[in-house]
């Protein structure tokens, strides 16, 4: 099996404690029976949804501090996605790796926040740009202080609360970073077509991520949740955690 590609999976959003203890204690297992290295994702604060109803999660405080007793308990390496440029520095205490949304990719003071913190910084590609228009978001955190970026491929918006993925994007930002990360389960969404939510596709996931292998792909990115349909953000597009091993032996098969 081929085994240096990049896994991050997680909840869309933390939802408790005993979720990510749950999705923590399947990584560890995986990675043990496969020899991997998943970092662990979950969003402390989902500021980007559809509905002001809609649930966000704990907030920083307590969000942070949550993965950080993930971390301290599984060993496992953590990302979360920050929304203001004041969150980097918290987040960067506990998280291996922080993202950067799709939607704020061009912001510059968030961009350099990220930077500055010496940990990895996985951007995003926004829905309106080209995979080669993400070379100035690059610059900006290599020139802020960053030592290693990371690009994340989630789709094109196409017509109205749809995505399309044009998957020439990741050779195309390989061009300029080593690491280009699928966002396989992001990718298969309908933005605002749930009443109110976002709704989406999952039995599309896994061509999703065989795609992008096949066109250079060098990591892979899935929202995971035991019930997915029960999930508080995303239910729709999250693949069902049982299902996450088999893709990923999938994935390392050559």
């Amino acid at each position: 099996m081929q085994n240096n590609y990049t896994f991050i999976a997680g909840p869309c959003v933390i939802e408790s404690q005993e979720l990510l203890a749950t999705v923590a204690e399947e990584l560890v297992r995986i990675n043990r029976a496969l020899g991997t290295d998943i970092i662990f994702k979950a969003s402390f604060d989902k500021a980007n949804r559809t509905s002001i109803h809609s649930f966000r999660g704990p907030g920083l405080e307590r969000g942070i501090k949550m993965l950080g007793d993930i971390k301290a308990r599984y060993g496992l390496r953590i990302t979360t996605d920050i929304h203001e440029s004041y969150q980097a520095q918290v987040a960067g205490e506990v998280c291996d790796v922080l993202q950067i949304p799709a939607f704020l990719c061009r912001q510059t003071d968030l961009l350099i926040a990220a930077a500055q913190t010496g940990r990895i910084v996985n951007i995003k590609k926004a829905q309106f740009l080209s995979g080669t228009d993400m070379r100035y978001p690059v610059e900006k955190a290599m020139e802020a202080g960053a030592k290693d970026v990371w690009l994340t491929e989630r789709g094109n918006c196409f017509g109205y609360n749809n995505l399309v993925v044009d998957f020439r994007n990741i050779p195309d930002m390989r061009n300029f970073v080593p690491t280009v990360v699928m966002d396989c389960t992001h990718s298969v969404q309908r933005p605002g077509a749930g009443g109110g939510k976002t709704s989406g596709d999952r039995r599309f996931v896994p061509a999703m991520a065989l795609a992008a292998k096949a066109f250079g792909a060098t990591g892979f990115f899935f929202e995971v949740h035991p019930q997915p349909e029960r999930g508080l953000s995303d239910a729709a597009n999250m693949l069902e955690l049982n299902k996450l091993e088999p893709l990923i032996r999938q994935l390392l098969s050559d």
